[in-house]
């Protein structure tokens, strides 16, 4: 997925600012799974959800957006109340979150955030895969994709 791709989802506008983002992601996976979303993405390029951090303001410390959503094929049929965009191809650091969620990918995050400096982030986008692995209790895996220079 680090070649670029397309995907259909729901999205909010969020800061990290006094955790504000804490209760704003929480209520946009409750959109996304009391939606269906999953269900009614077309053009699916597989089951995986995504959660893309883009429009960065400036940094983590600032405003960002965040969608929750599907790959996809196309963008040429977005279903009613979703929004669709394409993420061009970058550089990518892949971390891998392990352990209960979402505590182990809120974690991984304040990691990333110490290293803001030596990661040498971009900040055009950073993107969580949900596939398969990532509803296995304790075991569970999310996969972390940081953008760099």
């Amino acid at each position: 997925m680090t070649n670029g791709f397309k995907i259909i989802g729901v999205s909010t506008r969020t800061t990290n600012k006094e955790n504000k983002s804490q209760k704003d992601l929480e209520k946009l996976w409750g959109q996304f799974y009391a939606e269906n979303i999953l269900e009614k993405v077309p053009n699916k390029a597989s089951d995986k959800i995504v959660s893309i951090y883009t429009d960065y303001k400036s940094d983590y410390t600032e405003d960002y957006t965040t969608i929750i959503g599907v790959p996809v094929h196309s963008l040429n049929e977005i279903p009613n109340g979703l929004i669709g965009r394409e993420f061009k191809s970058d550089n990518f650091q892949k971390f891998i979150a392990k352990g209960e969620m979402p505590n182990a990918v809120v974690n991984t995050w304040i990691d990333i955030w110490k290293k803001d400096n030596e990661l040498n982030r971009k900040y055009t986008y950073d993107f969580e895969v949900y596939g398969e692995n990532s509803q296995k209790g304790e075991n569970s895996e999310v996969e972390i994709y940081i953008a760099t220079k």
